[in-house]
């Protein structure tokens, strides 16, 4: 379960220097690479949560730019904490946002790529349009990344995992790679970097899914 009340959580990502906040980053829509100070592509996480996948991303990819969203504070503060320790690290920031606001923060063709990894299920029907990989934020995604722009999705939950490829289908994204066991998938394990939920689920005996899909019309 997600830690949401940490006292002093806001406080401290408010204070923070690798956090980029609502009035800057709106401002700075189309021109991230002013952020960055460079032109490297940029990649984002959606739901990052403690932030280890996307830091270890970070520090093996110096000449890509990153980006990790989250929604809750207490729970992006766990990543704050490990960048501060990274002084070094010039190529990782956090945003604290809701993933609905994504066209609203990141212009057209300007993100290279996207990564979901065990985001919320929510598994009540009603509910389907807030998961990520649906085609409400398809439809978002298409909006920020660049013509063949990648969007990889990681889970144990199958239900959700079937879900996302019926809902790529649907919108008319191309599967580029798919495995429903990904620890014994040679190809696509080939550089995995493992989330907090990845090493606790596959050491429980879970299959992790993983998805990378594509899309080569954008929306206008």
């Amino acid at each position: 379960m997600r830690l949401r009340n940490i006292p002093g959580s806001r406080e401290a990502i408010a204070a923070s220097e690798y956090v980029i906040h609502e009035d800057v980053m709106r401002e700075k829509r189309g021109r991230w690479n002013e952020v960055f100070e460079n032109d490297h592509p940029l990649f984002l996480e959606v739901g990052m949560g403690k932030g280890r996948f996307i830091t270890e991303l970070a520090q093996q990819n110096p000449d890509r730019n990153y980006v990790g969203i989250e929604k809750y504070s207490s729970v992006l503060l766990r990543a704050v904490t490990k960048r501060e320790e990274l002084p070094q690290l010039h190529n990782l920031l956090f945003l604290r946002m809701d993933a609905e606001d994504l066209p609203e923060v990141f212009g057209k063709n300007e993100v290279s790529g996207i990564y979901l990894n065990f985001s919320d299920p929510w598994p009540k029907d009603r509910h389907a349009k807030r998961r990520l990989p649906s085609r409400e934020f398809l439809t978002r995604y298409d909006k920020i990344l660049i013509p063949g722009g990648k969007v990889e999705f990681k889970t144990d939950n199958r239900a959700l995992f079937d879900f996302a490829i019926e809902q790529a289908g649907e919108a008319g994204w191309t599967i580029e790679a798919c495995t429903y066991d990904l620890h014994r998938d040679d190809s696509m394990m080939e550089g995995n970097i493992m989330t907090e939920y990845e090493e606790r689920f596959s050491a429980q005996g879970n299959s992790i899914c993983k998805l990378v899909i594509s899309h080569s019309r954008q929306m206008p």
